[in-house]
């Protein structure tokens, strides 16, 4: 008798994902978020209004190396990211590329989604030309550094402090990690095969 396994995946997302992103955005960043931010922030996220914003991003995306990548368990989305075009004042325009979001959904983290989303992150910034990449994560936020570090992801020195509101009443400080990416494959698709694994 063989084994079953899950049937996961990870695709460029398309429009009709979009309200299924943003509920697992909401859903992660309620969790994520808990210790950073006011509990009247993360209970006022709106999850049409942040289906709509992936919408439009989608439809009209600010450079075509913008991507939006959604991970799947049977049917069921689990998880996103999105990369483009690092756009820190120090990044090099053509060389450095950035995971601008990864999450997974509370319920489906452990499964292998996180990783399958990184390596998929990976292959679409090395397809769009980019040498390195960037992210930036909450500097409290202990479980990401640590599976981004067991991939190879090494702060650069580089922080920062967002003022969420303007009014210096909710300030959330942030780490940059990074990675170099590697060389394209010449004999093959340079994105590999994302489909399953």
């Amino acid at each position: 008798m063989s084994k079953q396994t899950a049937d996961v995946r990870v695709r460029v997302a398309w429009p009709a994902d979009t309200p299924a992103v943003a509920r697992v955005q909401v859903r992660a960043w309620r969790q994520v978020y808990a210790s950073v931010l006011p509990r009247e922030v993360l209970d006022a996220l709106d999850e049409e209004a942040i289906a709509q914003q992936w919408r439009l991003s989608l439809l009209r995306p600010p450079d075509a190396r913008h991507r939006l990548l959604v991970a799947f368990e049977g049917d069921q989305l689990v998880g996103y990211a999105a990369t483009g075009p690092a756009d820190d004042p120090d990044a090099d325009p053509i060389a450095d590329g950035a995971i601008n979001a990864l999450h997974v959904d509370p319920d489906y983290t452990g499964r292998g989604h996180g990783s399958r989303l990184l390596q998929a992150c990976a292959d679409t910034l090395v397809a769009d030309g980019f040498r390195r990449a960037v992210t930036w994560l909450v500097s409290t936020d202990d479980v990401l550094r640590r599976f981004l570090s067991e991939a190879g992801w090494a702060p650069d020195g580089a922080f920062r402090e967002l003022d969420l509101y303007g009014d210096g009443a909710v300030r959330v400080k942030q780490v940059r990690l990074h990675c170099a990416l590697p060389e394209p494959d010449p004999e093959g698709d340079p994105q590999g095969d994302t489909t399953d694994s």
